[in-house]
């Protein structure tokens, strides 16, 4: 590493996603990292922060990479069937997605967080061909101005529509499905249990930030008519939870078999 470290000017909600990139980090310096994000690690030593506080443990971080690659999965596989078409990766964060997947030219790639965010990816991540950052808060409506009407879209939100009200959550997923003229939605929510259980996520407790939206199956299903849920999926029963060490799968196993611990974070994959 050569020059001074990049401060890093987030607070609140924005800094948890610091906490994201700190578990891929430490996935991907694992002996069998689960996602294998090396620039996530290349982030972290550039940055002027303390990340120990953050008390990821390896056991966090496997999560972190298991739900970042099904997104990524999803994701990709949607872009195999449509080679030209548009990503909306809300509250983008330093996810490195865009360069994960490094989609075709005929893909156009829009990461949305709040300008001070963006200024720090643009200070990281050197830009690409069709690759657009937007500096907003997601729930402004003034940006989705500003997103192709043509093009088949798939929207990618991790970690982020808990931080927003359901008012606010529903009302952008709703405003980006009147936008495009079809495609899929990928994203993670928690449950109102996780919600009021919130006080132990250590990430947003750090932060001193605070999650709002919660929700389930039946409330997604119903979030719009034109949604469909494709797949619908526990966070402690995503495909690859079986390759982690055994005393991570016990654990997940056994918190598992009481159905409002399993349901308090899901990932889901729509179609619309």
């Amino acid at each position: 590493m050569t020059g001074p470290r990049i401060k890093v000017p987030l607070t609140g909600a924005p800094e948890t996603l610091l906490g994201t990139l700190y578990g891929r980090a430490v996935d991907s310096r694992s002996a069998r990292p689960v996602l294998g994000d090396p620039l996530a690690v290349d982030t972290v030593r550039r940055l002027d922060y303390d990340f120990s506080k953050m008390r990821i443990s390896a056991g966090d971080a496997a999560g972190i990479a298991l739900r970042a690659r099904q997104l990524d999965d999803w994701t990709a596989g949607f872009l195999a069937r449509h080679p030209e078409a548009a990503v909306v990766h809300l509250g983008c964060g330093l996810d490195t997605r865009v360069q994960r997947l490094d989609p075709g030219p005929g893909v156009r790639w829009f990461d949305v967080d709040h300008p001070e965010v963006i200024a720090l990816r643009r200070e990281l991540f050197p830009e690409r061909p069709g690759h657009t950052t937007v500096a907003s808060s997601v729930t402004d409506p003034a940006w989705v101005a500003g997103l192709p009407t043509d093009l088949p879209t798939v929207i990618v939100a991790e970690g982020l529509l808990m931080y927003l009200t359901g008012e606010d959550a529903t009302g952008l997923l709703r405003r980006l499905m009147d936008r495009a003229p079809g495609g899929e939605l990928a994203f993670d929510a928690f449950s109102p249990l996780a919600i009021r259980m919130q006080w132990i996520n250590r990430v947003v407790r750090t932060a001193g930030a605070r999650l709002y939206w919660g929700t389930g199956s039946a409330e997604i299903a119903a979030l719009d008519p034109r949604l469909e849920v494709v797949d619908d999926i526990s966070a402690l029963e995503i495909p690859g939870i079986e390759k982690l060490p055994v005393h991570y799968r016990l654990a997940a196993r056994t918190a598992g078999r009481i159905r409002a611990v399993r349901d308090m974070a899901r990932l889901y994959h729509c179609r619309f």
